[in-house]
């Protein structure tokens, strides 16, 4: 067995550590899985982590099953102090597994569509609980990318890994420049359908059946003038109450599922 990792000086724990900044995950084509639940799924989705740190003395008994699984794909397993374990896990309450994984993301240029796609764009969005948020919502609805336009956090954020409870390894992900997302949409024939408070069309009015890209952008600024003045349709969600302004998670939602309600019909 592997002699455990104890020593928070170790060159493996500084490089772990770096891995919470975005420039080293960009340098590098890595970023970190914390958690069991989410590393199982994105094995499931086909992820080969490179390297595996586990703490036996947090480990659930009923996930130790996991290691005949890595040892399946090779993947380096490597165990450590609570110490250490406490320095590389970036999540409270830690389970005892951390995993460096690739990048999740893909250019556009990459992504496989079905024939009538359902996407997701999200402009400018920045904070990583609600683009966790939205992929849970993509996966559960079967959309077939999520792409974003004008990334102001890349895909491969730990916390916005956590807090998608790992389906940005589920959903195909990728980012672009708005100008870029619009000609690629352009080129696929695919809708682009514009939230806005501001929209004359109610978002049941509009047809969704076909091959559409809902978009939604920032809280605080909404879609920029450009892709709404490309939109084929621009939508508001219909609300009575006296904010007219939803999270940008739960607009993205509504419009998702107003698109599946209509597809399903």
């Amino acid at each position: 067995m592997r002699a455990e990792l104890t020593s928070t000086r170790n060159p493996r724990v500084k490089q772990l550590v770096a891995l919470r900044r975005r420039r080293t995950r960009d340098e590098l084509g890595v970023t970190l899985v914390d958690g069991y639940d989410e590393l199982v799924l994105a094995l499931d989705a086909g992820v080969r982590p490179e390297t595996v740190y586990y703490c036996p003395a947090l480990l659930a008994p009923a996930t130790r099953a996991l290691d005949a699984r890595l040892a399946e794909l090779s993947a380096e397993q490597v165990p450590v102090s609570r110490e250490v374990f406490a320095k590389i896990s970036y999540r409270e309450n830690p389970d005892g597994w951390l995993a460096v994984v690739p990048s999740p993301a893909v250019s556009l240029a990459s992504l496989s569509l079905p024939a009538r796609p359902l996407l997701l764009v999200c402009e400018a969005v920045e904070k990583p609980g609600n683009l966790g948020a939205m992929l849970r919502t993509a996966d559960a609805a079967g959309v077939a990318a999520v792409i974003a336009a004008g990334p102001v956090t890349d895909w491969g954020n730990p916390n916005l890994v956590r807090a998608s409870k790992g389906t940005v390894f589920a959903v195909p992900v990728a980012a672009a420049e708005p100008a870029e997302v619009l000609d690629w949409l352009a080129v696929h024939e695919i809708a682009l359908v514009a939230t806005s408070p501001d929209a004359q069309a109610s978002l049941g009015e509009v047809d969704l059946t076909g091959p559409v890209a809902v978009a939604v952008g920032a809280e605080h600024a909404g879609l920029s003038p450009a892709l709404l003045a490309a939109a084929t349709h621009k939508v508001r969600i219909p609300m009575f109450g006296r904010v007219n302004s939803l999270n940008v998670s739960a607009s993205a939602a509504i419009a998702l599922y107003e698109a599946v309600r209509q597809r399903s019909g």
